[in-house]
């Protein structure tokens, strides 16, 4: 299994190595030929989503990973991710690939003073220690949605058909639960698809 993960800006070298401390092969999308590759699953790291957004389309990367995501790659995404995924944004009128019925606020625990951590329960996860990093708020999800986790009655996590989104950081934890539920969950059974 090979995991693509979006190197342009953020988090993703510690996406890469949750990935592969797993076992699992990485590549970095850092230009347009690199979507050439083969791999089965995309990783949209934390980072800042308005850069992500506009190095997407610059680089000749955006409408290649959109079409993918549409099609049923398996996509994890988390905190700037959940953002470039989202349906809509209620606070910003830019939108980016819009593959995941929610609605999302930027930022909506302030700064980075307001960066906190929480443990909780991931639905077919189990306990999870949570870094939330100006991180994002998703305010509405589709039934279609299942919700895997939520925060002060707040939703962190959910799954919608091949995409797996959450508004914190499971690459900054030792523990990989997160990242094995994608791969065994997700991924194979996508794979396992006739």
């Amino acid at each position: 299994m090979k995991i693509a993960v979006l190197a342009v800006q953020g988090a993703f070298l510690e996406q890469e190595k949750a990935f592969q401390k797993l076992g699992m092969e990485t590549i970095e999308l850092r230009k347009k030929e690199d979507l050439e590759a083969d791999f089965d699953a995309l990783v949209l790291p934390g980072g800042e989503s308005t850069v992500q957004g506009k190095l997407l389309k610059e680089l000749g990367m955006f409408q290649d990973l959109k079409s993918r995501i549409e099609n049923g790659m398996p996509t994890m995404a988390t905190c700037a991710g959940v953002i470039l995924l989202a349906g809509t944004l209620t606070n910003d009128s830019r939108t980016y690939f819009q593959t995941l019925p929610v609605s999302v606020t930027r930022n909506a625990y302030g700064r980075q003073l307001g960066s906190f951590y929480q443990e909780g329960v991931l639905k077919e996860i189990g306990n999870f220690g949570m870094e939330f990093i100006r991180a994002p708020l998703i305010e509405a999800a589709s039934p279609e949605c299942t919700i895997l986790g939520t925060v002060n009655d707040h939703v962190v996590a959910v799954r919608y058909r091949s995409q797996l989104a959450l508004t914190f950081h499971p690459e900054l934890t030792d523990d990989l639960a997160v990242h094995r539920y994608f791969c065994q969950n997700i991924v194979n059974e996508i794979d396992s698809m006739p």
